[in-house]
């Protein structure tokens, strides 16, 4: 009898694809390379440094900064702590979980957004998407209920500097990926 293994998840070190999706399941876009620094039951932790990020439209550019990416199979949100010289600033996402294939690592978008300034001020951001693309989609009213719940959660976070909002977070994450990125030029002499 041929038993077949369970698939392993990526490991530290390795490079993933990020896909994101809208409600109505069109690819909305595209992160190449990313490196996984961290996986748990539950969540991902990875960083994007200079990576090609692929429109909807088939636009494609290349982030500017490197980025740590946070996302947790329990919470409708995921976080990107963008490292810039004038310190750290957030892009959050209202999004579904994760799910993860071999293909990529997958959410559905779900417009709304939080921005974090590295002086701590804080933006929702797209709340005209939200409402055209609920009213389009026919969002259901739970997932208006859990969006606006997770907002409360995500905002806590924020004010609480739990998580990826905190500095140590950043500065670890960040050292780990400057490691694993010698430990490749090492290995490549």
């Amino acid at each position: 009898m041929i038993v077949d293994k369970p698939s392993r998840g990526p490991r530290e070190g390795d490079v993933i694809t990020i896909k994101s999706y809208k409600h109505d399941g069109s690819l909305h876009r595209t992160w190449r390379d990313t490196m996984v620094l961290k996986t748990s039951e539950n969540a991902i932790i990875g960083l994007n440094d200079h990576t090609l990020v692929t429109e909807d439209n088939g636009r494609r550019w290349v982030t500017r900064e490197p980025a740590i990416v946070y996302f947790h199979k329990k919470y409708w949100f995921n976080i990107i702590a963008m490292i810039r010289d004038n310190g750290v600033s957030y892009y959050c996402n209202l999004a579904s979980p994760y799910t993860l294939d071999k293909e990529a690592l997958k959410y559905i978008d779900y417009d709304l957004d939080v921005k974090v300034f590295p002086d701590g001020e804080k933006h929702l951001l797209d709340a005209d998407e939200y409402a055209a693309h609920s009213k389009k989609w026919h969002y259901p009213k739970e997932v208006d209920q859990i969006l606006k719940a997770h907002v409360k959660i995500l905002v806590d976070w924020i004010d609480q500097e739990k998580g990826p909002f905190s500095q140590g977070y950043v500065d670890v994450w960040y050292s780990r990926y400057q490691y694993l990125m010698q430990q490749r030029l090492n290995d490549r002499r």
